[in-house]
């Protein structure tokens, strides 16, 4: 009897099967609308067309209702995650952070400034929730002067390069990546520039007696300038250190070509910024800045460039053996309008002190740089086809099949592998106000920046478009 009709389970599944079908086979007939009856012909009438027939809208959605398919709705944002709850410090890692502290006078900064005693107390104490506050706060210190320089803009005179060594988000998960690892002195030495002047300078800075306040002073400042700058420079780049009046081409870490450069005069001076060199334009004009307008408008050579109205907007000299740009000039934008170019005084390069601009950098033989760099990654531009444009007098725009940064800087004091220090002269007279924020607990970010230089030769009516490889030039 059991095997006939099965367990209640059984029964019970059976039932709710057969209502399921029952439901299946009725929902179609109420689904569809009536048909109307056929017309009968009525001679000699016409026979009416007969509508097709219409299918029911779908009901109400239901489960299991393949027609229903609902409103698309305005995705919301995911929710920002929670923040991570405090470091947990141990007691070995805050003490390994406080030696390093004790002994960061090797990387020329002050033990003092990152108050080594009051972590100290707070290891004292025993409290860990103390101790990892008072760690934490000294090692984000710490790490942030590593990595971005302990002198603060406010004391960085006309200082334009951006450094993206380290953040918020990228020093919380170094710390906590340190602490994981038991290694505070591994992760804060991994912030250090890798450039090996920084390493030279150390040197020197470790055999300067510590009562030449004043020698010592100037190393640490230039320590702190590689700082000031991205660790990772690039496989390839341009550096112009302005003191030194040389630009040099650095590849894998090496020297590949240098040559001597001329900077900004004391009332022009060239600022500190870096920029991507995409190209060079051969037979450039020069689009003469604002700023020095003056000493070229109407003058024999330059050509005015005129509005709509009949104003003259601006000036600009065509190529030739007369322009200031010489036969090529870089293009790498950036807001202070700075490149490297040649000149039609070359003569100037002789000089000891070539600080004769308007604040661009006159390169001496940049067309051998620029030949080199066009040929490289297999690019098309040869030796002879660049000579060959030049020679035709006509504006091309060449570009590197790879662009590369150019890095344009300021370091007064340069070591050599021996120890010994190169001393530049501080021509724009900028160490003094670094030297006292470097000596300055907060960087000098107290101090008050200066006012931006206003350009009284701004015009009032704006300026007409120019092309994209005509960009003024200083």
């Amino acid at each position: 009897m059991n095997g006939l009709m099965g367990s209640p389970g059984r029964r019970a599944k059976s039932l709710m099967l057969f209502t399921a079908l029952a439901g299946i086979a009725v929902a179609p007939v109420a689904a569809q609308v009536a048909m109307p009856p056929r017309a009968q012909p009525v001679a000699p009438a016409k026979a009416k067309s007969v509508a097709p027939p219409v299918k029911a809208a779908p009901e109400a959605p239901a489960p299991g209702n393949p027609d229903f398919a609902p409103e698309q709705q305005t995705p919301q944002p995911a929710p920002a995650p929670a923040p991570l709850p405090p470091a947990i410090w141990d007691v070995v890692s805050a003490e390994d952070l406080l030696h390093y502290i004790q002994q960061i006078g090797v990387e020329g900064l002050r033990p003092a400034d990152y108050d080594p005693e009051g972590l100290q107390a707070a290891i004292a104490s025993g409290d860990i929730a103390a101790i990892s506050a008072a760690a934490t706060a000294r090692f984000d210190l710490v790490s942030s002067d590593l990595a971005l320089g302990h002198v603060k803009k406010p004391a960085r005179v006309d200082w334009f390069l951006a450094d993206n060594d380290l953040n918020a988000a990228k020093q919380d998960a170094l710390l906590r990546s340190a602490l994981a690892n038991h290694d505070i002195a591994g992760a804060l030495n991994g912030l250090l520039p890798t450039h090996p002047q920084y390493a030279a300078l150390k040197a020197a800075l470790a055999e300067t007696a510590a009562s030449d306040t004043s020698k010592r002073d100037h190393i640490r400042l230039n320590m702190d300038r590689w700082r000031w700058l991205p660790r990772d420079l690039g496989k390839k780049y341009i550096i112009v250190n302005v003191p030194s009046f040389h630009a040099t081409l650095v590849e894998d870490g090496t020297t590949r070509w240098k040559e001597r450069a001329i900077a900004g005069k004391l009332s022009t001076p060239t600022p500190e910024l870096s920029a991507l060199a995409t190209g060079v334009i051969l037979n450039p004009w020069w689009e003469v800045p604002k700023s020095i307008e003056k000493e070229a408008s109407a003058k024999k050579g330059f050509v005015p460039v005129t509005g709509a109205d009949g104003e003259i907007q601006r000036w600009r000299q065509p190529p030739g053996p007369t322009n200031a740009l010489g036969q090529l000039k870089f293009v790498m934008p950036n807001s202070k309008a700075i490149y490297l170019h040649d000149t039609n005084a070359r003569s100037r390069f002789n000089d000891s002190v070539r600080a004769l601009s308007h604040g661009c950098i006159r390169t001496q033989h940049v067309v051998d740089l620029a030949t080199l760099l066009l040929g490289d990654d297999n690019g098309a531009w040869t030796p002879g086809k660049v000579q060959e444009t030049l020679a035709s007098k006509k504006t091309v725009q060449a570009n590197f099949v790879k662009p590369l940064p150019v890095y344009i800087v300021y370091f007064t004091d340069a070591a050599l592998v021996d120890g010994t220090i190169v001393d530049y002269k501080d021509m724009y007279g900028r160490d003094p106000k670094a030297i006292a924020a470097l000596n300055m607990k907060d960087g000098g970010a107290s101090l008050v920046p200066p006012k931006p230089k206003s350009d009284e030769n701004i015009a009032a009516k704006p300026v007409k478009a120019k092309p994209s490889n005509q960009v003024a030039t200083r």
